[in-house]
């Protein structure tokens, strides 16, 4: 009676397959009730991050065949016809539980010990548990994960020094202009993650913010917090003649800004230079942009080779934190009493190892 997972994160997928499995919040619960009205498992938690898509899930069936109809599962949720077997790993206790372990403390991420990831699987348990789709076994598991993750930040230096995809995306805005102390930037949505990278520009000496939002209230209200100014959604193209860099972090299924609508706006802009960071998955930027001239488009994918910088300052404490892990997997296993036999893991394709450096 395991704990299991199946999933695909960066490790695995680039972004063009990762937002064709992506979940919208609206819809993780109704997958959810179907996940178990179905009779494929009798709890399950769905996260659905920028880096990753996993299917949490506790059954009494066995192993090999319970893993089998969650791939399917998911394949069938996100109506995917691609050949992609080979990359969604499936994960039986005790490899199950030590990743999930391993994501709740930035170890599986792309940038190593980011902590943002933490907040959004917790998002994505409490959700799960609001509309009861969880039970004893998944509650302990995610429990001791989020007990896990504290530990981990608290006894190893994991999480030192920058640490999340906001702050990447910064340091890549000052390499690409050295200084950010005459930039203004334009972050559109208004969720987490656009507030924290939006928080690192200024901290890095952004001129000025500007935030738009569907929601105008929420980027008025961000807008306040960071001394900015709020831009209506409907508007948001008007400010592209005065921005250097704009920011995406959306929940749009479909692009926002393609090639069509931003080339009028570059010679409005007689052709300055412009930074896009495409932080959404799905992704708000059409990739043809790139085509334009003077136009940088760099998606959540392009932001590995500075999470891997990250990566190299860390490297020392790996070893300590998957000792640590290990340890809690152990104990979690013997507290429900599963059979100590090897477990049964398929990966099509093994989720990365901490030495390569996701959320």
């Amino acid at each position: 009676m395991p704990v299991l997972v199946v999933g695909l994160s960066h490790h695995s997928s680039p972004v063009t397959v990762r937002e064709q499995f992506a979940f919208a919040d609206a819809a993780i619960a109704p997958a959810l009730e179907k996940l178990r009205a179905c009779g494929v498992a009798e709890e399950g938690v769905i996260i659905s991050t920028c880096n990753r898509v996993e299917l949490y899930a506790y059954t009494a069936r066995e192993s090999h065949q319970a893993l089998r109809a969650l791939q399917q599962f998911l394949l069938d949720c996100r109506n995917c016809q691609e050949p992609i077997d080979d990359q969604i790993y499936a994960l039986a206790e005790p490899h199950s539980l030590e990743h999930l372990f391993k994501v709740a403390c930035g170890l599986d991420s792309m940038v190593l010990g980011e902590t943002e990831i933490l907040g959004q699987l917790k998002k994505s348990y409490d959700l799960a548990l609001q509309h009861r789709h969880t039970g004893s076994h998944l509650n302990k598991a995610f429990q001791k994960a989020f007990n896990v993750a504290k530990q981990i930040r608290t006894e190893t230096n994991i999480q030192r020094g920058s640490a999340s995809v906001g702050s990447v995306a910064v340091e890549l805005a000052e390499k690409i202009f050295d200084t950010l102390s005459d930039r203004r930037v334009l972050v559109i949505g208004s969720g987490d993650t656009s507030e924290k990278t939006a928080r690192a520009l200024l901290s890095r000496g952004a001129q000025s913010i500007l935030v738009s939002n569907r929601s105008y209230d929420r980027a008025a209200e961000l807008a306040r917090q960071l001394g900015g100014r709020a831009v209506s959604f409907d508007d948001w193209e008007k400010e592209f003649d005065q921005i250097d860099i704009a920011i995406s972090s959306t929940s749009a299924p479909h692009y926002i800004l393609d090639r069509a609508k931003l080339a009028p706006l570059m010679k409005r802009r007689r052709n300055r230079p412009l930074l896009l960071i495409d932080i959404a998955v799905p992704r708000d930027v059409e990739p043809e942009v790139n085509f334009l001239e003077n136009v940088y488009l760099y998606n959540i994918d392009d932001l590995q080779a500075i999470a891997d910088d990250y990566l190299k300052l860390r490297q020392q404490e790996i070893a300590r934190c998957e000792d640590i892990i290990r340890e809690k997997a152990r104990g979690l296993i013997e507290a429900f009493g599963h059979s100590r036999q090897p477990a049964e893991s398929r990966r099509g394709f093994q989720p990365g190892s901490v030495s390569s450096g996701n959320g």
